[in-house]
């Protein structure tokens, strides 16, 4: 039996050699694959770091550039400045993925390394003020993107390219939670640089990036066979414009229109909606009939990839919009009720959120490695049903929680969310053709960065849907009780919650940003140190905070849920390489099997 396994096992190897000409494939030696993984994990710590690491210093950046980021008409600068590059990146990775297949994944991934550097450096060295100062930072954030995009792009592909089947899970594994780490790495990291100077969150990337750039032209080699293939043009327009206009209402809607909390019902954001959704039917239609399409549907014939992708793109929003509700329950409520000045809050809420990063850091790699072995189905259905249960725990917690059971429910996130990506991810680039690889690579990764601006979008809604019903009559009561004039107090109640939540997120003293010097002026000794104190604004905001809260756990929990139910129908073991699905036993034959 043994030996009939290896010989079939041969002859399919053999055939696939003769027909795609894989034969001439260059074999990667044991020394290269480890190159290759160090250095593409460096590209997508930096790649996704740059994603989050201005979310803390986005005060600082802002006093840099003289611009008070929570006046009404400056909420675009300050939306941008953190969902650009998410959005730029999610838009071009399959473009990317899919030139790396044509001209080489090795070629798109280098120039990704100086494109990212070049653009860090003229990040630094912005030296215009206001506006025009934001407009530099959000274009330059951009291009920015668009390097990290070619990163992010190829990494996988050249991953998959570089180990043997058996080994993939181990080395994607470590490969993806570094990246999905690096989220929160960002947080820390830039609370630690910004109050030096705004200018060293952009600086730090350009010598690590210099280094990468290097090193990747000297030592990474192509060992993919590029297909010179017809550029899809139409494809691409469609696609990129389907997401922008997508992406672009989802900022539209989280800030309000008119008498209305949110702007969804607003005329921009329902035609920028329809636009989108227009534009990306249009796409489909498109690569249904081009002869070399960017996007292969026909690779959504493949069970793994598609179950693969439709978790990774649940799991994205369930975890995206994470980051920003926690972020502002630390810093709005309970650092400053546990005696944290609010300019303090957003280092502070970057270091208590390690515990999730460590979970992550832990688990990742080790499923990765046991998926090599047992497939990803049991790993990555099993972290998602317990992500499920750890935002449950999350939504238990009260307001004022105790600080090491949030960590441990933090690490018990981390550590389910870190037993899902890695052998989805592994599973998902082993169920692809060698030749498609950086397309369909770049397909899961849109996915899933679509997903957490997505998922930004939801979370901010249904928090500001359960502030809204409360938040006004509680604002302005709590106010007026202190002194402030009734109608003083009225007109801050009737602040958007949105520019509440923003002034939390930013780590600014809510009530001193909302009043204003003018009505501040108005009142005793006393009684502005009572409303601008740490403790009033976090007491007020409490318990509508903690209804909205309840909204956006809940959306989570159903979300990890889906994941769940579409991982366990990706099926069992499947190497395309290796030319059909393997059971865990028959591959055990294969290996055991004597020489």
């Amino acid at each position: 039996m043994q030996f009939a396994l290896l010989l079939s096992r041969a002859v399919r190897v053999s055939e696939r050699a003769a027909v795609n000409g894989s034969g001439d494939r260059p074999e990667p030696s044991d020394r290269y694959k480890w190159i290759a993984l160090s250095n593409t994990t460096l590209a997508v710590l930096l790649a996704t770091l740059d994603a989050s690491i201005t979310i803390i210093a986005m005060p600082d950046i802002f006093r840099g550039i003289k611009l008070n980021p929570l006046v009404p008409g400056n909420s675009f600068y300050l939306l941008w400045m953190v969902l650009g590059y998410l959005v730029v990146s999610s838009v071009l990775i399959v473009s990317l993925g899919r030139l790396g297949d044509m001209v080489g994944r090795v070629r798109i991934y280098n120039l990704g390394f100086v494109i990212y550097t070049v653009a860090s450096v003229f990040l630094t060295v912005d030296w215009l003020t206001g506006r025009a100062g934001a407009t530099y930072l959000i274009v330059f954030r951009v291009f920015q993107g668009i390097g990290g995009a070619c990163l992010m792009a190829n990494s996988a592909a050249i991953l998959t390219d570089a180990f043997p089947a058996n080994q993939r899970g181990m080395a994607l594994g470590i490969n993806n939670i570094v990246g999905v780490s690096g989220m929160f790495v960002g947080l820390v990291l830039g609370g630690l640089l910004a109050p030096i100077s705004w200018r060293m969150v952009f600086l730090i990337s350009v010598p690590v990036g210099l280094f990468g750039t290097v090193w990747a032209y000297l030592k990474l080699r192509e060992l993919s066979t590029p297909r010179r293939t017809r550029v899809d043009w139409p494809g691409n327009v469609t696609f990129a414009l389907g997401l922008i206009l997508i992406m672009i209402s989802v900022t539209y809607g989280i800030r309000p229109y008119g008498h209305d909390a949110t702007g969804w019902t607003s005329p921009r954001v329902i035609a920028l909606l329809a636009s989108g959704v227009v534009s990306l039917i249009a796409f489909v239609l498109i690569e249904r009939r081009v002869v070399d399409p960017m996007f292969k549907l026909s690779l959504l014939r493949i069970r793994a990839f598609t179950f693969g992708t439709l978790s990774s793109f649940l799991a994205a929003i369930a975890r995206g919009g994470l980051l920003f509700m926690l972020i502002i329950w630390l810093q709005g409520i309970w650092l400053p009720e546990h005696g944290v000045d609010f300019t303090q809050t957003p280092l502070r809420a970057g270091l208590f959120m390690l515990p999730l990063t460590i979970g992550m850091l832990v688990s990742g790699p080790t499923s990765g490695y046991l998926s090599d072995r047992f497939g990803a189905r049991p790993f990555a259905t099993g972290g998602m049903l317990a992500a499920a249960v750890s935002f449950g725990l999350l939504d238990l917690l009260p307001t004022d929680f105790s600080y090491p059971v949030f960590a441990l429910v933090l690490a018990m996130n981390g550590i389910s969310m870190g037993l899902f990506a890695s052998p989805n991810r592994a599973a998902v680039m082993n169920s692809l053709p060698p030749g498609d690889r950086g397309a369909g690579g770049g397909m899961n990764q849109t996915f899933q960065n679509s997903a957490q601006v997505l998922s930004v979008g939801i979370f901010f809604s249904l928090m500001i849907a359960g502030l809204s019903s409360t938040l006004p009559h509680t604002l302005s009561a709590g106010l007026h009780a202190h002194g402030v004039s009734l109608a003083n107090a009225n007109r801050i109640g009737q602040t958007p919650p949105v520019a509440v939540l923003f002034a939390a997120f930013l780590g600014y003293n809510p009530i001193q940003n909302l009043a204003g010097p003018h009505v501040l002026a108005t009142l005793s000794a006393h009684s502005r140190a009572i409303v601008t104190g740490r403790s009033f604004f976090p007491h007020l905001i409490s318990d509508p905070f903690r209804a909205g809260l309840h909204e956006a756990f809940a959306f989570a929990i159903v979300a990890c849920l889906v994941a769940a139910a579409a991982s366990l129908l990706r099926g069992g073991i499947y190497h395309h390489d290796e030319g059909a699905a393997t059971t865990v036993r028959e591959r055990e034959a294969v290996q055991l099997a004597p020489a």
